[in-house]
């Protein structure tokens, strides 16, 4: 490459604080490193869309109808749009008003199915994991728990309902859940169907966090240089996290492709 071009491309001075795992980084270092890097080590978060609006809306709902088991579900379709409409505000995303209407049969959805269990002992808990062997914990919060139970559970908004647990997902619980003897589930929900699952083998996808976290350790040990992330990885253009215009820019801001 040569002086001019190089110039244009690499301006990157400063090195993001990188000193806790979670599992979202780590799920995201194993799909894909350039974004890893675009995100976690140089700061350049992109933007999120109505899907995750949703996620955060009907979630809030959900959490207002199990605080209060009696609520009407029109008040906690309120409480949904509420949280909607004002994450939107600014939004330009063409998706808005289709996601917008899905909203209360998520909700409801969820309610049938978790108002079940009565009302959680905890919402919103942090967990955090400092393994033997790891520099940084990993750290998360989960959505619900039902001490009484033991059954901590995680609420998944989606368009398609998928035929078993994504890994992802299963990683993601597994850190919430501790060990084999918790009842830990994600609740699936789709516009028009909800499907609990119960998560299997949690000290495995535990073991794969770890895995991916220590991985991700030995990777920023390589340099203090954030060009030099920049130098080893590429991002794959045709890969879901990198098909909005927001990403292909940055793509070029970055690494010039």
């Amino acid at each position: 490459m040569n002086s001019e071009l190089e110039g244009d491309i690499r301006h990157i001075t400063t090195l993001k604080t990188y000193d806790r795992h979670s599992p979202s980084s780590c799920n995201l270092f194993a799909a894909t490193t350039a974004m890893f890097v675009a995100e976690r080590f140089l700061g350049r978060k992109q933007p999120v869309g109505a899907p995750a609006h949703r996620g955060a809306a009907v979630e809030d709902g959900v959490t207002h109808g199990l605080l209060d088991l009696k609520a009407p579900m029109t008040e906690c379709f309120d409480a949904a749009f509420e949280t909607y409409d004002a994450r939107m505000a600014m939004s330009g995303d063409p998706r808005r008003d289709h996601y917008r209407a899905t909203i209360p049969d998520m909700v409801a959805a969820a309610l049938v199915e978790l108002r079940e269990y009565g009302t959680p002992t905890e919402m919103q808990g942090r967990v955090e994991w400092k393994p033997d062997g790891l520099k940084f914990p990993i750290m998360g919060y989960f959505d619900y728990r039902w001490a009484n139970h033991n059954i901590i559970a995680d609420l998944k908004t989606t368009e398609r309902m998928p035929s078993q647990i994504k890994i992802s997902h299963a990683r993601q619980v597994a850190l919430y859940a501790g060990d084999d003897d918790t009842d830990a589930r994600l609740i699936y929900v789709t516009p028009k169907k909800l499907e609990p699952y119960k998560l299997e083998n949690i000290s495995e996808h535990r073991k794969a966090l770890y895995n991916i976290a220590k991985r991700i350790e030995n990777f920023k040990a390589l340099s203090d240089d954030p060009n030099f992330f920049v130098s080893i990885t590429v991002p794959d253009l045709e890969s879901f996290y990198w098909t909005t215009p927001q990403a292909r820019q940055m793509a070029w801001e970055i690494w010039g492709i």
